[in-house]
């Protein structure tokens, strides 16, 4: 039997959701189109929402010169994913690979990890579809704005004191405990389960609430965010305003009126990332993304606990069991990327300023490397690694080679390249221009940091 040569062109799908960007406006079907494709034609008022890269049973990608399902090559030919990640993962890739284009919220939620997904997935798999954990890593493509994890408890509790909706639904009591519990105790670690607990019973509180009470109490809170706008919530907090609050408040009970979101907006952080910038989202932790383009890796599953946001299934009680209830300022949960020491940059590279960037999340399945070659004739050549990658390009065009195999690449363009395949890429365009490009990568023989795994 002839392998295929380890670097292959594919034909990735695009979900339509109600919370994509419209039309062309959408990255993921912009990235979508550059691919030939019998089946997509970029309907002007049709929402696209994700592009997905993977062999995930739900949209498998696609070799796009044999058209063969990328699942079925990697199934049947164990050395495109390694030995080392057969060993360990089975014969699938690891990680799925997204776009998302976000034009209204998408969904309060939670992805749980591997023990609690596989109850779901038993217990419910029309829900659940899969039994593995899904840890995320988000990378901003354009500016993007999101909630992610609890706030800090002080910015909780100011809210409780200076918000009447949000109090009447939590309840006096409830509200009470909570700010006396955690009044100057925050950074305390002696007191870090106590508060915990005191977080849990403020946001299950919330959660309980009927639709009719959530509804009276948001139309409530509409108007006084109509009313007050900067001067909304005592002006709000340090790391959210007034007016930030008074318009979200506005804008997304526009796209879900009376919904349960517009309160748990109280208690989770507001993140806002420039293109570059990300967040890793362990399992178990709560997040809700707004409005952006953004880049996606995850764990190979399709698993999230909703209760918010959404018309989908809601699952609130799961949610509110599942939550780790950690709380932190938003700063310490956005990632800092690093040089990635095994990509080696031209002449030509150096002399432009142009970087390969690693984003190497906390868990084993994936990690990704963000290059930007500027100018024409940048290079950068990528060492062997023991594992697969998914390479998109975001912006600008340029070649793309292993061995003796070289590819166009511009924008929407995304190959799989196979393991121990020596990796280059080179822009090409005016001096200005900038060839950005995303590798998702797993390998078992950790290459980001040279230690085994």
């Amino acid at each position: 039997m002839v392998l295929p040569v380890p670097l292959l062109r594919l034909q990735c799908g695009v979900n339509s959701y109600d919370w994509g960007k419209i039309g062309s406006e959408s990255a993921a079907a912009k990235f979508a189109a550059a691919t030939p494709s019998d089946s997509l034609t970029i309907e002007s008022e049709k929402p696209y929402a994700e592009l997905w890269m993977g062999t995930h049973p739900s949209n498998p990608s696609k070799d796009l010169e044999s058209g063969r399902n990328l699942l079925d090559l990697v199934e049947s030919n164990a050395m495109l994913l390694g030995p080392s990640v057969k060993a360990r993962y089975g014969s699938k890739l690891p990680f799925l690979f997204k776009v998302l284009s976000i034009n209204k919220a998408l969904s309060i939620q939670a992805h749980p990890n591997k023990k609690l997904a596989e109850q779901l997935h038993a217990n419910d798999p029309r829900n659940y579809p899969d039994d593995n954990h899904k840890p995320e890593m988000a990378i901003a493509i354009t500016d993007f704005e999101g909630l992610c994890g609890f706030r800090p408890l002080g910015e909780i509790a100011h809210f409780l004191a200076s918000v009447p909706a949000l109090r009447q639904l939590v309840g006096d009591d409830v509200s009470k405990s909570f700010i006396a519990t955690v009044r100057g105790q925050e950074t305390d670690d002696s007191s870090k389960e106590q508060n915990k607990r005191a977080l849990r019973s403020a946001f299950s509180a919330l959660m309980q609430s009927s639709s009719e009470e959530v509804a009276s109490a948001a139309k409530s809170l509409v108007s006084e965010a109509e009313s007050k706008g900067a001067d909304f919530a005592d002006r709000g907090t340090s790391s959210t305003s007034g007016e930030t609050m008074a318009q979200l408040i506005i804008r997304l009970n526009q796209q879900f009126p009376d919904d349960i979101g517009l309160f748990v907006l109280f208690f989770l952080n507001y993140v806002t990332l420039s293109p570059g910038e990300a967040l890793f989202l362990k399992a178990d932790d709560i997040h809700a993304y707004v409005s952006g383009d953004i880049i996606e890796c995850m764990a190979a599953s399709d698993n999230v606990v909703r209760a918010g946001f959404t018309p989908k299934f809601k699952d609130v009680q799961n949610l509110v069991d599942m939550l780790t209830y950690n709380y932190a300022p938003i700063e310490e949960q956005k990632m800092t990327p690093t040089e990635y020491p095994y990509a080696v940059l031209n002449r030509a590279a150096y002399s432009t300023g142009s970087e390969a960037i690693l984003y190497n999340p906390p868990i084993d399945e994936f990690s990704v490397i963000r290059s930007v070659l500027k100018g024409d004739g940048s290079k950068v050549t990528f060492d062997p690694i023991d594992g697969p990658s998914i390479v998109i390009c975001t912006g600008g065009k340029g070649k793309i080679s292993v061995g003796s195999k070289t590819e166009e690449i511009k924008e929407g363009y995304v190959f799989f390249v196979g393991a121990t395949a020596e990796l280059v890429m080179e822009s090409e365009g005016g001096q200005d221009d900038e060839f950005i490009t995303f590798k998702a990568f797993c390998e078992v023989e950790d290459h980001s940091n040279g230690a085994s795994l």
